[in-house]
């Protein structure tokens, strides 16, 4: 873990990240149009992460998904479902369309204040039953600490145990409060064996934010830049409305370019997102999803 500071340039300041961003906000124009509409909602990972959540309702939200094709047949489904792991067989037993990924909240989530062992456990249960991708919290406390190899380790055993499933982690980035923890925090999580990089849970105040997605991504180009592999990037918690999507797919394309613009390497996590991309896609209210 030491030799990354060696390896990267890991202070950030604060003025660049906000000199890029308003730079990245005069292009969001070219992009507000019925085609980009279309792609972002072909990265929405359609979400549900309620303490309430029945299994019922993961079941409703397949079926959701199932239709979706036959009912807006120009129009591209979403990229994955995101539930809780106790949700994972209900959802994977209803949903019948295979494009469309299930991922799992795993590890802990949202606080990853448990045992290691134990987020191991529940990830390769959510795994065995029916889920594609596992979305997990970095290990906040100790990265608070100042404990960057304890963090580093976490993420590294979980990926080690899921192998091939693609792992998602969460930095939480409303915690980390400065760019340069969120630049920290983003190189390690990759070097541990991230597919993607995630900013928020979307259970704590701020969630994601455009200056975090700003870091997150010139980190994921160095990354790529230094090792040849290509780093997901997944901004999510308060991201609802249209405005909001095409501004996060600007700065994905501004930083990382058009190979990035794939639910493969770009997902945005949210509830409400979706139908208001589909009202824009139509032009008229829709209460689809």
């Amino acid at each position: 873990m030491e030799n990354l500071f060696e390896t990267y340039k890991m202070d950030v300041e604060e003025a660049s990240v906000a000199a890029l961003l308003q730079a990245i906000k005069g292009e969001t124009e070219k992009n507000n149009n019925v085609e980009v509409y279309k792609k972002c909602l072909s990265c929405v990972d359609y979400t549900t992460l309620n303490a309430t959540d029945t299994l019922e309702r993961g079941r409703q939200f397949a079926e959701t998904v199932n239709r979706f094709s036959s009912s807006y047949p120009s129009i591209p489904n979403v990229a994955a479902i995101c539930v809780y792991p106790a949700l994972v067989n209900a959802v994977r037993q209803a949903l019948k369309v295979k494009e469309v990924k299930i991922a799992a909240v795993g590890a802990g989530f949202p606080s990853s204040q448990t045992y290691i062992d134990v987020k191991i456990e529940e990830c390769l249960m959510a795994a065995e039953h029916g889920a594609d991708e596992i979305d997990i919290v970095i290990s906040l406390g100790r990265f608070l600490d100042g404990d960057y190899q304890a963090t580093f380790d976490e993420v590294a055993q979980i990926k080690d145990a899921l192998e091939e499933i693609h792992l998602k982690v969460i930095l939480e980035t409303g915690a980390l409060k400065d760019s340069t923890k969120i630049r920290i925090a983003s190189i390690m999580s990759m070097e541990a064996g991230a597919d993607f990089i995630k900013t928020s849970t979307g259970k704590m105040e701020p969630a994601a934010t455009p200056e975090a997605a700003v870091v997150m991504c010139q980190a994921i180009k160095d990354f790529y830049e230094k090792t040849g592999k290509k780093v997901g990037f997944k901004p999510a918690g308060g991201v609802v409305t249209t405005a909001d999507a095409v501004l996060y797919y600007t700065i994905v394309k501004h930083i990382l370019g058009a190979e990035w613009l794939n639910s493969e390497m770009f997902r945005i996590g949210a509830s409400r997102l979706a139908n208001n991309l589909l009202s824009s896609i139509t032009g008229k209210e829709e209460k689809y999803f």
